[in-house]
């Protein structure tokens, strides 16, 4: 009786984590259409096909809903990622990998990280401090492989890597304003322009670092 209690309690919660994601999309796919101060709850509730009461089962509050949103994609983003990165024996192959990663992410979750890139200031300090924290150990990881990519070739100060990172993070999130997974260009062909263009600056930006010194 007991285990039958327990296998139900897990059903339960996995099937509840189930539809608060669901909504969560639902959601995320209004605030990219109306904006996120522009969208209330009834309009989520009718996005997910929910009576509002429905709704109101699953979260508290359309920040709540924000907050699962930007929080779930960022945990998605960073999954396995450090120990992904580990099994690459070269920092050019991490450096292909980062971004290829990063632009199917964006392709397989569009309105997600619309919405992460469009809506984080709406959430409370709280919340934002918790996401802000997440997306600095992006910024972290991919600067601690920028480092690795140039040890020995040039001497790089950490405001060069700081603004390479976001060189790097613009090419690939301005994608959103354009960018169409669905269109001739796919994630992979994408992937590699990025990296093709990425990689001959910071090969230039190296050589020409030499020279200066």
């Amino acid at each position: 009786m007991k285990v039958n209690r327990v296998i139900n309690s897990k059903h339960n919660i996995d099937k509840g984590l189930k539809r608060r994601t669901e909504i969560g999309k639902a959601a995320a796919r209004a605030f990219n259409k109306q904006g996120y101060l522009e969208t209330n709850m009834n309009d989520i509730a009718a996005a997910a096909k929910l009576s509002k009461g429905g709704l109101y089962h699953y979260f508290n509050s359309k920040e709540e809903i924000l907050f699962f949103i930007l929080d779930n994609y960022i945990d998605l983003v960073l999954e396995d990622l450090e120990s992904q990165l580990r099994a690459l024996p070269e920092s050019r192959l991490k450096m292909q990998f980062i971004i290829e990663r990063h632009i199917t992410f964006y392709s397989n979750h569009i309105a997600q990280a619309k919405t992460l890139l469009h809506d984080a200031s709406c959430l409370s300090s709280k919340h934002h401090k918790q996401i802000a924290d997440k997306e600095r150990k992006y910024y972290l990881i991919v600067t601690e492989v920028l480092s690795e990519f140039f040890e020995g070739s040039m001497d790089t100060k950490p405001e060069d890597l700081k603004a390479l990172a976001f060189l790097l993070f613009g090419m690939c999130n301005w994608t959103y304003h354009w960018y169409d997974p669905k269109g001739p260009i796919t994630p992979d062909i994408l992937s590699k322009m990025i990296w093709t263009v990425f990689l001959n600056g910071i090969t230039k930006h190296g050589k020409e670092k030499k020279g200066d010194s």
